[in-house]
């Protein structure tokens, strides 16, 4: 029965998208052409009268997504830090969603605090506020401990949010295979990987114990970076549905009438949060990944204190030396290296011409270098480049689905506080940084160590492992029995290699 309901719930949002306004809106800041508006709303009018209301007090897109529900919502927030593309009108409306969503009541939230803790509202907590933050799947009161009298945070997710969330996620899985099924050529692009991955991701944000745990682990990474604030956990106070921070006092990201007025410098507070984002994407492999304005503030001394850890990305180390060694031969405008380091990573198929896709990644960089980013157009960008993957038989890579989407997110948020901020500009020291420390004689020794410890771990085993694979080399067939010879070899070399290796990287590193 999954497949009518999905239907109906595709065609329902096209319908509040024509019945709110938000079509034609959307059209417009898109500048789609004419063949498109009317074959768009052709499809869509005669089920117009299916659509939701929504709240006319909103402006129309904001009013037709936030109808929609939960993950409609979370690709509006999205959008609202991209006033490149979706226009600075647009954005400035989508902001709302962000954190200005209609509130649960508090006696709500209070019954879903003490019940997930076990204890009364009144026994832990001396205050405990209206709501001050509402975004699609929780909200957020400021309270004051019975016990030490501290300010903090108290996150309370929506009441039914998982029911409506799913409705979302399982529309838009069948939306993904519809179009695997009706365009052969999308397959290339993993439609329903991407989906699956977005369903993890916003899935483990419905159990704030796990946002709990991120953000303790994010404290303990960042601790050491300069202008760059984290709020503590109180694990006492927090359990699934409910989660319990240190308060965050501080001027709202988005807000740069009152950044100004604060005497904040705009133009640096951009160039920090981009090198921030870098640093801990390429340094830790652990970013925060949902760097909207809405989850950041400055603080009176002008420290950027980040919160609302549901969705946080990481990456390996391997991914990472990848992702800086294209990055950086961005900077350098060293588009063969570019390349070559698509086709040994595997990003592009080996039968295509390394030359080729060199020159394509030149068409793409060139433009950006000796320009202000108020002249790049980053709509125009993304649509060559989607040319350009498509051309070079390139797949979507789902382990960096979600860093390419902060990137934009975090860019978008730079350039909200100063069109002037160039991305290359902060990069560079952030990624050369990162290059000299991973990519060299130093990290290939940490690396030999690294594996050293790890098959040290198996001493006690490695007799057994042997003589257990000398054992089925010799029982099978007496014909057979030269095999050992060759396996007795490698394992004379592997164990001089092994030596080797150990004492390289003890020189190396010391």
């Amino acid at each position: 029965m999954r497949g009518p309901h999905n239907i109906w719930r595709l065609i329902r949002t096209g319908a509040t998208m024509e019945r709110t306004g938000a079509m034609k809106q959307v059209m417009d800041a898109m500048e789609a052409p004419t063949a498109l508006r009317i074959v768009a709303r052709s499809l869509v009018w005669p089920f117009r009268w299916l659509g939701i209301k929504g709240d006319p007090s909103m402006p129309p897109v904001v009013r037709a997504l936030n109808a929609l529900g939960p993950a409609y919502i979370k690709f509006g927030q999205v959008l609202s830090t991209r006033p490149d593309v979706v226009g600075p009108e647009l954005a400035r409306e989508l902001r709302v969603l962000q954190d200005k969503l209609p509130p649960f009541s508090v006696e709500t939230a209070k019954r879903s605090v003490a019940e997930e803790l076990g204890v009364e509202v009144d026994a832990l907590f001396s205050e405990f506020s209206e709501p001050v933050a509402a975004a699609s799947i929780a909200q957020v009161h400021k309270a004051r401990l019975a016990e030490t009298g501290e300010e903090v945070a108290v996150k309370v997710l929506r009441p039914g949010i998982e029911r409506a969330f799913r409705k979302d996620v399982d529309a838009f899985y069948f939306a993904a295979d519809t179009i695997e099924l009706l365009s052969p050529a999308s397959r290339r692009l993993r439609p329903r990987d991407v989906i699956e991955h977005f369903d993890g991701v916003v899935t483990s944000e419905l159990d704030l114990r796990l946002e709990a745990a991120s953000a303790s682990e994010f404290a303990a990474n960042t601790k050491e970076d300069a202008g760059f604030r984290v709020p503590e956990v109180l694990w006492e106070h927090s359990g699934r549905r409910v989660m319990t921070l240190g308060w965050a006092e501080g001027v709202p990201l988005g807000d740069n009438d009152a950044l100004d007025a604060a005497g904040h410098d705009r133009h640096a507070l951009g160039n920090r949060v981009l090198g921030l984002f870098l640093s801990h994407a390429l340094r830790d492999g652990f970013f925060h990944a949902d760097m909207h304005q809405g989850n950041l503030k400055v603080a009176a001394g002008g420290d950027i204190i980040a919160y609302d850890f549901g969705i946080m990305g990481h990456i390996d180390e391997y991914t990472r030396r990848v992702y800086a060694e294209i990055l950086y031969g961005f900077i350098k405008r060293d588009y063969q290296r570019v390349a070559e380091v698509h086709f040994e990573a595997g990003y592009v198929p080996a039968n295509r011409d390394v030359d080729e896709f060199a020159r394509a990644l030149r068409a793409v960089g060139e433009p950006i270098f000796g320009m202000d980013a108020t002249r790049i157009s980053m709509g125009r960008l993304l649509s060559y480049l989607f040319e350009v993957t498509e051309r070079f038989g390139m797949e979507t890579r789902t382990e960096l689905i979600l860093l390419q989407r902060t990137m934009v997110v975090v860019e978008g948020v730079a350039r909200s506080l100063d069109p002037e901020v160039n991305i290359w500009d902060v990069a560079h020291p952030v990624v050369e940084g990162y290059i000299k420390d991973s990519i060299g004689p130093r990290a290939m020794g940490r690396d030999l160590l690294k594996t050293a410890m790890v098959l040290a771990r198996f001493g006690p085993r490695l007799p057994g492992l042997v003589e257990a694979a000398l054992i089925r080399q010799a029982t099978p067939e007496i014909e057979e029995k030269p095999r050992l010879w060759p396996l007795v070899l490698s394992s004379g070399v592997a164990g001089l290699t092994l030596g080797a290796a150990i004492v390289g990287a003890i020189a190396l590193l010391t």
